[in-house]
């Protein structure tokens, strides 16, 4: 781990080579798993506020689940997620050509219908947080379902860092962003990586 101001960063975020490879994947890390993305109170009030928004994109059995139990949930961990369908879909999933996932609320934001891009945990991923007292864990996770996203990574010499670059910023700020840059320029030119 090295640390970059207030937060502890995985050398796997710094070392790993990662591209998010739709064509291949198909957005399969908003379908596949057993809990939602981790929103925080403010994201569960934003997801609210626009959901008459994407309302007619989200499929009948999402509709179903957020009418039961809304945009979100406690998981057994204790932490404020986003509703799934059959245990695993997030509700927020609609499907775009080729049966690819997308994330309504995404959608949504690239065609101006609203200013809420998505929840940082969704941008952020495959990195994820761990928020402490003091610190913040920065974590890579990595799932068999983004093995193409490795393999492109390295072939165009893109590390998890550089791909995650805006949602990074997003969460800790720019300035935070550029130490973060020249501590891993820096680790990766002393350990040959």
């Amino acid at each position: 781990m090295l640390q970059v101001g207030s937060a502890l960063v995985s050398l796997d975020v710094i070392e790993r080579f990662f591209i998010c490879d739709l064509e291949k994947c198909l957005g399969a890390c908003c379908i596949e798993g057993d809990a939602g993305a981790p929103v925080s109170e403010e994201e569960c009030r934003k997801l609210k506020e626009i959901l008459p928004v994407i309302w007619d994109d989200l499929l009948p059995e999402a509709k179903a689940v957020i009418e039961r139990q809304g945009v979100a949930y406690v998981d057994e961990e204790g932490d404020l997620v986003t509703s799934i369908v059959n245990g695993k879909d997030c509700v927020f999933t609609c499907y775009g050509k080729n049966g690819m996932c997308q994330c309504a609320v995404e959608k949504a934001f690239r065609e101006g219908k609203i200013d809420f891009y998505k929840p940082v945990s969704c941008h952020l991923y495959p990195v994820r947080l761990k928020e402490y007292k003091d610190f913040a864990a920065v974590n890579y996770h990595r799932w068999k379902i983004c093995k193409a996203a490795e393999v492109l990574g390295r072939r165009e010499k893109v590390r998890v860092y550089e791909f995650l670059k805006e949602p990074l910023i997003r969460r800790f700020g720019e300035k935070w962003y550029n130490d973060l840059c020249e501590v891993a320029e820096a680790y990766l030119k002393e350990y040959g990586k």
